[in-house]
């Protein structure tokens, strides 16, 4: 057409226009979102990133009749006039809702297929699994580009405050040597060195210790990180954390740094509030209470020791737990007397999937006590378990007698369950928490030795390096975390800087001189040199943004995520290669008979 721009070039945003642009002729570019007939003229709405501009379209102009062929995401350069739209047709749930756009050149940059779901906002979702294969379809969606344009804030705001703290931005490998940190690694065979393979890192761990004993005193890092581990709703293969490590500071250094960040966060993001310090609770304290190391403290139900107070009970169940060595421990429902058998079934449910060889309950009632144990009680049972629960009338008891860890997780797991059931969390509140003074070591039934809660470089406490020797199940360790609504944010460290200290917790968890210097020797050669004392933390960025957000998965705010399964719907990832990829890898395909892949030709 004669009058078609050369470049179709775009002067404003497709949510830019106001007011005040009235008269002025613009350029937007973008996608069609939907179009109106409306007796002669066309209406349409064209959308970008930024937001949506109407714009009008007259039968009049040049190319009206190929326009008659566009349909919802063709890709159009429109060029027209500014003007105001009529009082009582605008639209006040857009930023351009003042304004239109009357078309004088329109042209179609790119034709489009029917999509396969609706991109324009809708009240039916439609389904992952489609969602996921077409994904670049998906990201042109409001909801999911808001969900994207969100973490990129997230990060804006990360960088400019560790920039004001004096950080620097360094990169670590992500060829790099398999080394024990917990899950399986990832591994890439070398071409050029037959046998040898590289692993995808889980972490920068060591790296960044090493930027420390370099005499770079404050390091940080957004980085992708690779685990190959089973899968569940706030984990993913390959994910991205806030990376952080500084020199001569204490553990409450490196909390304080952290309380100021997610402040910043909070308020810039959410307007929100956050009370600084931070409060700290120890681990100890934290699984008696909550039982569980990542407490949710938005509501007030807490887990009681009642072990006194049960063995004054004729239960046998009760006795025989606390003569054994373990605990009886409940949680007292408010008002949960009103619950059905079948709810308190189902809370049994719970307890017995976390260990629990069955959940005692009673109900408190105005006639007395009922349930399958209240006959068992006694006289002096009865009263001082009410006594110890503070129970009222018309609540619930319920109680586990089980080693303390079974106790302390099945009860922690049944406490969120009548949380969520009972409406006993508080929407839009945010609970904040620093967890404290993990055990340094874990004792392993199985295989009758320690291993690292966190990792072999975590330090312990000071006072209690002489336990080492005698009572490593006893060593607390310099560790903390910070927990979101009763999620794991992240969690890190005081690392051991000392070769006398490194060398004792490398024999608690029963790792040879030889094993230790296998794996981990270029850091032990390292932490010769004059290793500072340093420790850091890493948060999981993707966790994070998911619960700034509201929204139940990190698939929600990956760009490219993958599925349960850890599959790519859309490259149709992870995929066979070739016999010649194979040879040049020096590599042979041993697959299970039930296997139903394929060599890819």
């Amino acid at each position: 057409m004669s009058n078609k721009p050369e470049s179709g070039k775009r002067t404003h945003t497709c949510g830019q226009a106001r007011l005040e642009d009235v008269d002025e002729t613009i350029t937007l570019n973008g996608w069609v979102e939907s179009i109106r007939d409306h007796g002669g003229l066309t209406f349409l709405d064209l959308r970008d990133r930024y937001g949506l501009t109407q714009v009008v379209l007259d039968p009049e102009l040049d190319n009206s009749e190929s326009l008659s062929q566009v349909r919802v995401e063709y890709v159009l350069s429109v060029t027209g006039q500014v003007r105001a739209r009529p009082e009582g047709m605008r639209n006040s749930k857009l930023d351009t809702g003042d304004i239109e756009v009357a078309a004088s050149v329109v042209e179609i940059l790119n034709a489009s297929e029917v999509p396969p779901f609706e991109i324009a906002e809708s009240k039916e979702e439609p389904g992952e699994e489609i969602r996921l294969k077409y994904r670049y379809l998906d990201l042109r969606r409001q909801r999911v580009q808001k969900n994207m344009i969100f973490r990129s804030k997230v990060t804006r705001i990360i960088r400019r405050v560790l920039d004001e703290e004096q950080f620097l931005d360094l990169e670590t490998p992500f060829l790099t040597r398999s080394t024990p940190e917990g899950a399986r690694d990832f591994l890439v065979p070398s071409r050029v060195h037959p046998g040898g393979f590289y692993a995808l890192p889980q972490s920068p761990q060591l790296f960044k210790q090493l930027f420390m004993i370099a005499g770079f005193d404050r390091y940080y890092q957004i980085v992708r990180c690779m685990r190959d581990e089973d899968l569940r709703a706030d984990r993913q293969p390959e994910f991205t954390q806030l990376d952080i490590e500084m020199a001569f500071v204490s553990e409450e250094d490196i909390q304080a740094l952290i309380d100021r960040l997610l402040c910043r966060l909070f308020d810039e993001l959410l307007g929100v509030e956050v009370a600084l310090p931070i409060p700290r609770m120890g681990y100890d304290e934290a699984m008696a209470r909550y039982g569980s190391d990542r407490p949710d403290t938005r509501f007030e139900l807490f887990i009681r020791d009642v072990s006194e107070e049960a063995i004054k009970t004729d239960f046998q169940v009760f006795s025989k737990a606390v003569e054994g060595g373990g605990v009886v421990r409940g949680l007292c429902v408010p008002g949960g007397a009103s619950l059905s058998r079948k709810d308190i079934d189902g809370c049994e449910s719970i307890a017995k999937s976390f260990g629990a060889k069955g959940l005692a309950w009673v109900k408190i009632e105005a006639e007395g006590t009922k349930g399958p144990i209240a006959k068992f009680l006694g006289e002096q049972g009865e009263p001082a378990l009410r006594e110890a629960f503070e129970a009222k009338e018309g609540d619930l008891l319920l109680m586990v007698a089980d080693k303390e860890s079974v106790a302390a997780t099945s009860l922690g797991e049944v406490r969120l369950h009548l949380g969520e059931k009972l409406d006993l969390i508080p929407e839009g509140r945010f609970d904040l928490l620093w967890i404290t003074d993990f055990p340094l070591l874990e004792w392993s039934e199985e295989d009758q030795r320690y291993y690292a809660c966190h990792h072999p470089f975590t330090s312990p406490r000071t006072e209690d390096l002489e336990l080492l020797d005698e009572k490593p199940g006893e060593v607390k360790a310099r560790a903390y975390d910070i927990i979101l609504n009763g999620i794991e944010l992240g969690g890190g460290s005081i690392r051991i800087h000392s070769q006398d200290v490194q060398a004792k917790v490398f024999d608690a968890i029963a790792l040879s001189e030889e094993e230790a210097r296998e794996k981990f020797g270029f850091l032990l050669d390292a932490l010769s040199f004059g290793a500072p004392p340093h420790g850091g933390i890493a948060l999981g960025l993707d966790r994070l943004v998911m619960l700034l957000l509201g929204v139940p998965s990190i698939r929600d705010v990956i760009a490219f995520p993958k599925t349960a399964k850890g599959g790519c719907m859309m490259t149709d990832a992870p995929g066979g290669v070739s016999s010649q990829q194979l040879e040049e890898l020096f590599l042979e395909l041993n697959l299970p008979e039930e296997s139903s892949g394929e060599e890819g030709e």
